[in-house]
């Protein structure tokens, strides 16, 4: 029997907080907005958050579901949270430095013609359950609707999914969801950490690659660094391999990161911080003093360069080179790499398919975690890594204020 393809669906999505911030996890379903069916939900912790960052992961979730299982529909968003909605819509302006990537990331995921409605908390009831599962542990991932019969196979969620919530729900690699091929093998997992604080850092400076003033970690930045290696090291057994810029600063941190995960870090050049040149170790507010036409010609557009330096262009394809070249050396594994600010958010920027334009709305906290897998697909004929679909798992994660162990099932 072919099952109707279907034209509109509904997102819903919530999250919550035990403690705001404490421990957080989002819940996102998509129904057919016809017949009401639900095609595919997820509950999903995302380790310690505030309310709004939870009910931020499970709009971006919501709306992944919803690109994935019903490929072309028109989306209409519902969610109790009036920040997110008006945000989305608009409205409201994006001011806090935790929501502004994600608020970014559900821009570049939301089809064109999305919509937003506030709904009373009552009528969300179902996303709300959904986070609190994750929450009391006993859902971790997705679950999808029986496909149809005609209905090409998917990529199994690299979380897996706990047992059905509902008997109309089943496993998603029982049952995978339409638009995605199967994959030819398991994903390349990069784990990015950004390096820790230096002086130029705390200073608010450009600073740059191999052709700047190379100023070492900091105390703060090495205690940043250490915390970090601390909170990734239940992943030491999982990952193949250590690579880093050749950046003073970067090594420091792969130096750290080796001893804690056991390995030595390999070279890739390709990875290293955009070169600012004659900008190098001066403020935001220096350059834009003595040349204001330059810095807004550099936002504006990416195949411009500092005088001297590098355009984001420019760091955009020697990224691709490394990437490829690391993808290509280690694929199927779980690889971490020590980088910089415009690598690493020129890698989620690949990651998620959109215009390098878009690194200037996100935000790198020092030592934290961003990461991306990049799935084998022999559709994807073409792009900067051909054989592959990415997609990006965790970003700018900080190791929670009182520590404790990573949890892998973030990604």
């Amino acid at each position: 029997m072919t099952q109707r393809r279907p034209e509109r669906v509904v997102v819903e999505a919530d999250g919550g907080s035990r403690g705001n911030p404490g421990p957080a996890a989002y819940g996102a379903l998509v129904r057919d907005a016809v017949t009401g069916d639900v095609l595919a939900e997820e509950g999903t912790t995302i380790g310690r958050a505030t309310n709004n960052v939870a009910e931020y992961s499970g709009l971006v979730a919501g709306l992944r579901l919803a690109v994935e299982v019903a490929p072309g529909a028109s989306v209409e968003v519902r969610m109790d949270s009036k920040l997110v909605v008006e945000q989305m819509r608009g409205a409201w302006r994006v001011k806090h430095p935790d929501m502004k990537p994600l608020h970014a990331e559900a821009s570049a995921v939301a089809p064109a013609g999305t919509t937003y409605t506030w709904v009373p908390r009552a009528e969300n009831a179902h996303a709300d359950r959904l986070a609190n599962e994750a929450l009391d542990g006993v859902r971790d991932g997705v679950t999808y609707a029986a496909a149809a019969e005609e209905a090409p196979s998917a990529a199994p969620s690299p979380i897996q999914p706990s047992a059905p919530a509902q008997p109309s729900m089943q496993s998603a690699t029982a049952a995978p969801a339409r638009g995605w091929a199967a994959p030819s093998g398991p994903p390349t997992t990069l784990v990015l950490v950004r390096h820790g604080v230096t002086r130029h850092t705390a200073a608010k400076k450009f600073s740059g690659g191999l052709g700047g003033d190379n100023p070492p970690l900091s105390v703060e930045g090495l205690a940043q660094v250490r915390a970090t290696a601390d909170w990734l090291a239940p992943l030491a057994e999982r990952v193949g391999a250590l690579v880093t810029s050749p950046v003073r600063r970067t090594v420091e941190t792969a130096q750290v990161l080796g001893d804690r995960l056991g390995h030595v870090a390999a070279t890739e050049h390709a990875f290293a911080e955009m070169e600012f040149g004659e900008w190098e170790g001066l403020t935001f507010p220096e350059v834009l003093e003595r040349d204001p036409d330059a810095l807004t010609r550099w936002i504006a557009d990416p195949t411009v360069a500092p005088p001297g330096g590098e355009s984001f262009g420019s760091v955009r394809d020697r990224v691709h080179d490394g990437l490829r070249r690391v993808v290509a050396e280690h694929a199927g594994s779980t690889v971490v790499v020590a980088s910089h600010v415009t690598p690493i958010k020129t890698l989620v920027a690949t990651a998620l398919g959109v215009d390098i334009a878009v690194v200037h709305r996100m935000e790198l906290a020092p030592a934290s975690v961003t990461v991306v897998s990049f799935y084998p697909d022999d559709r994807v004929e073409d792009g900067p890594l051909p054989g592959h679909r990415g997609s990006m798992r965790l970003f700018n994660a900080r190791p929670p204020g009182d520590g404790g162990a990573f949890e892998a099932a973030h990604w």
